[in-house]
């Protein structure tokens, strides 16, 4: 039998992550750094993250983030005061977008809360299963 409160877990875990990203792009989105690749100041590398359908201890299923630096992690911005402008100006900055990013956060919370309330459910229908067991008996 699929444990559904294993796949739920699954599904906390893998929230959190999306919540934590996302929310790392938002607090970073100023953080600019030189274009210069080999200067040591770069711009914060934004974050994606993808999902993966796995296995869970062979009796069912669930999901797995990971966490990917976004292709590109950098845009170039103008921005001639930075101390880390080139004779251009040029800075690059974070690919982030931040409508983007709180619709991630939103559907990260949506995602746990909907999970949460699995954990909850499977676990009464588990108590509920017992007390019958234990009325039988």
């Amino acid at each position: 039998m699929i444990n559904p409160i294993s796949i739920a877990l699954t599904g906390l875990v893998s929230s959190s992550k999306k919540a934590e990203v996302a929310a790392g792009n938002i607090a970073n989105v100023s953080t600019v750094g030189s274009t210069d690749p080999e200067n040591p100041f770069q711009a914060y590398s934004a974050k994606v993250t993808a999902d993966k359908s796995l296995t869970v201890g062979g009796t069912g299923s669930g999901v797995q983030t990971v966490v990917l630096n976004r292709n590109p992690p950098f845009v170039p911005s103008f921005s001639p005061d930075s101390p880390f402008a080139d004779e251009n100006g040029m800075v690059n900055a974070p690919n982030v977008n931040l409508d983007e990013e709180l619709v991630n956060l939103k559907s990260a919370e949506m995602s746990y809360k909907a999970n949460a309330q699995v954990v909850r459910t499977g676990k009464e229908m588990q108590d509920s299963l017992i007390n019958a067991l234990n009325h039988k008996a």
